[in-house]
C-alpha cells in the first residue's frame, strides 16, 4: 500500500492506495517509446512545399541560349533561382503510428511508479463539490501542497469536478480510461478524485475501463 496525500471537504489527511500491481521498476527506454510515440501521433504532418512543377511562373527562357556567357537555364522555376521550387521538401504525411498494448499499460504503470516515489500523487475527495468552486478546488490543491501542473483524474464525468477546476493554469481533468504515460510526465502532480485509483488498476489488469486502443490486440 501507498500512503498519498489525501484531502477530504478542508481536511488534511494520509490515503492508502493500493500500488502492489504496478511493481517497482521504472523502466525508462519504455517511457521514452511511449512519449516519443504519443508526440508523433499529435504532429499534424501538413508541412509542404513546391516544387517547380507547382510554382506559378511565367515559362519565358530566362535569357538566350548563347552568347551571354551564363550557364544555359530553361525556365525561372528553376531550384536554383530565388522563388523557384524546392528539392526534396518536405510533404504532407502521417506521423503516427502504434505501440503493443502490453507496453502502453506497462508505461503508465513506470510514470505512476515513479509519480509514488517522489509524492507527487494526491487523492482528494469530490464531496465538496456538489456545485462548481474554482475557489474551492484552488485551496484544496494549495492544501495538497501540488505547486505547478496537475492532472485531476475521475473515474467518470463529473462536471462539477471539471467545472471547478478548469480556470486553474496548467491543470486538466482527465478520466482513468483517458489517462496515459504522457499525462502522468507531462503533469508534475497526479490527484485522483474518489474511486478514480481503483478504475485505473482495474483498467491495468485488462478488466472494465481499458481504452479502445488498449482493448484492440
Amino acid at each position: 500500500m501507498a500512503q498519498v496525500t489525501s484531502w477530504n471537504d478542508g481536511a488534511v489527511g494520509q490515503a492508502e492506495l493500493d500500488a502492489s500491481s504496478l511493481g517497482e521498476r521504472v523502466k525508462l527506454r519504455l517511457l521514452w517509446d511511449a512519449v516519443r510515440m504519443y508526440e508523433a501521433n499529435r504532429r499534424q504532418g501538413t508541412v509542404k512545399t513546391k516544387t517547380r512543377a507547382e510554382v506559378q511562373a511565367t515559362t519565358r527562357k530566362p535569357y538566350k541560349q548563347k552568347g551571354t556567357g551564363n550557364a544555359r537555364r530553361g525556365d525561372f522555376k528553376s531550384p536554383l533561382l530565388r522563388g523557384g521550387g524546392v528539392i526534396f521538401g518536405p510533404r504532407p504525411r502521417d506521423y503516427s503510428y502504434s505501440m503493443p498494448r502490453k507496453a502502453l499499460r506497462e508505461a503508465l504503470r513506470s510514470a505512476l511508479v515513479g509519480k509514488l516515489r517522489d509524492g507527487e500523487v494526491h487523492h482528494l475527495s469530490s464531496k465538496a463539490f456538489g456545485q462548481p468552486a474554482t475557489k474551492t478546488a484552488a485551496a484544496a490543491l494549495g492544501a495538497l501542497g501540488v505547486e505547478g501542473s496537475a492532472a485531476i483524474v475521475t473515474s467518470e464525468l463529473n462536471d462539477n469536478v471539471f467545472l471547478s477546476f478548469r480556470n486553474i493554469p496548467r491543470t486538466h481533468v482527465l478520466r482513468a480510461s483517458d489517462l496515459n504515460s504522457y499525462d502522468v510526465l507531462w503533469h508534475r502532480h497526479v490527484v485522483f478524485v474518489d474511486d478514480a485509483w481503483d478504475v485505473l488498476i482495474q483498467r491495468l489488469a485488462g478488466g472494465a475501463g481499458a481504452t479502445e486502443q488498449e482493448a484492440e490486440a
